[in-house]
């Protein structure tokens, strides 16, 4: 996959003092590595290689503090219509501060801006999406996930991590719409309503 045109870095809320939001860069990709490999268990993350985040390190967007680098995500485009959040972290000690979700609405902007018409993750902890206005999804409902990623793991059908998606056209990640957006599609749904059709 092409690494995402160089762009401005969009930021959908304020950071704290002293924190600031990049487009990730090959030289920091050996920082990237050790944050994702310390936090691998704890986050639930899937292994990177060095080699593979230096490659990738154009997708990434990473938070910056006294020159350090205190967390990151991937923006991994799963098809032309269709882009995941991956290898979401944030340092331990820096968590708290509502780092995941600036990085998060980011990305969603990143993601809007290059035309993509969903922005999807697959996670442990849903909560902490669903409060942006994503919604649990069927895995099925991503089918670039499954022959991208998930049809050669080892983990296939059994890995436990919940689908959640956004479409993003018409909404802003964390805005009201979005979550009434999130909230009125993990209603119940009679047998003749329609379904949910995310956008492409």
């Amino acid at each position: 996959m092409s690494i995402l045109a160089p762009i401005d870095v969009p930021r959908a809320r304020e950071l704290p003092a002293g924190y600031t939001i990049e487009r990730g860069t090959p030289e920091q990709a050996p920082a990237m590595h050790a944050l994702i490999t310390a936090n691998m268990e704890a986050g639930h993350l899937l292994p990177r290689t060095l080699e593979d985040l230096r490659t990738h390190a154009g997708r990434f967007l990473v938070i910056m503090t006294e020159g350090a680098l205190v967390g990151c995500a991937e923006l991994a485009p799963l098809s032309g219509t269709v882009a995941e959040v991956r290898s979401l972290v944030i340092d331990a000690a820096h968590r708290g501060r509502k780092l995941g979700p600036a990085l998060i609405e980011s990305l969603g902007a990143t993601a809007r801006r290059e035309q993509f018409g969903t922005l999807c993750a697959f996670t442990h902890e849903p909560t902490h999406f669903v409060r942006l206005g994503f919604t649990i999804v069927p895995h099925t409902w991503l089918p670039e996930k499954i022959a991208t990623d998930c049809v050669g793991c080892p983990k296939f059908r059994t890995c436990g991590q919940y689908a959640v998606a956004l479409p993003l056209r018409g909404t802003q990640i964390g805005s009201m719409t979005a979550v009434r957006h999130s909230r009125r599609a993990a209603q119940p749904r009679r047998a003749d309503s329609s379904v949910l059709v995310l956008h492409r």
